[in-house]
């Protein structure tokens, strides 16, 4: 009967250590820790590590629910998988024992809200940059390699090849190629 942790950040300027911190402070003798996006399951290797290592009658323990999945489905497809192998889980900011009946009923809510939250939000994003756009407003993210036209043209003469190019001014391969073919055209 193992407390196991798992702590996850999106991104990898992200840290994670508060989490882990929270999970040892929980009890858990083991942690499993990754930068990964959580839209699904798949690439999470240190979550599919968490599901191999963890035994029946022990719990699994996180510190919010976004941090095991960002959707619904996901959330009850890996609570379900856990229930068949008698895993309870734990979610420490929202004190939610899925060991309890009161405990899955509240996960299941909180789900549902919480997917809701994030297509509300979706949502209200995609009309903000409509509106920008017919004001005129919002034009997207400047062309960097585009910017870099001058130096990608001089390098070129000067005998570069286009990864070279691309390293030398921190630009992608496909973006030098681009700003040739805008070159040329």
């Amino acid at each position: 009967m193992a407390l196991v942790g798992y702590a996850r950040v999106s991104t990898p300027e992200q840290h994670f250590e508060i989490q882990e911190e929270r999970l040892k402070q929980a009890g858990c003798t083991k942690i499993f820790s990754e930068k990964c996006s959580g839209i699904s399951q798949q690439g999470r290797t240190e979550l599919e590590r968490c599901l191999d290592y963890i035994r029946e009658d022990d719990t699994l323990v996180i510190t919010k629910i976004d941090r095991l999945a960002r959707s619904a489905r996901d959330l009850h497809n890996l609570v379900y998988d856990l229930e068949q192998q008698n895993i309870s889980l734990l979610v420490l900011d929202q004190n939610i024992d899925t060991g309890t009946p009161h405990g899955k009923a509240f996960l299941g809510m909180l789900a549902i809200f919480a997917e809701f939250e994030a297509d509300i939000r979706k949502e209200r994003q995609l009309e903000g940059i409509a509106k920008a756009k017919e004001k005129g407003v919002y034009k997207g993210r400047k062309a960097t390699a585009q910017a870099k036209k001058a130096e990608i043209e001089a390098l070129l003469s000067a005998g570069l090849s286009k990864p070279a190019i691309a390293k030398q001014l921190g630009i992608s391969v496909a973006s030098v190629y681009n700003v040739i073919k805008t070159i040329r055209s």
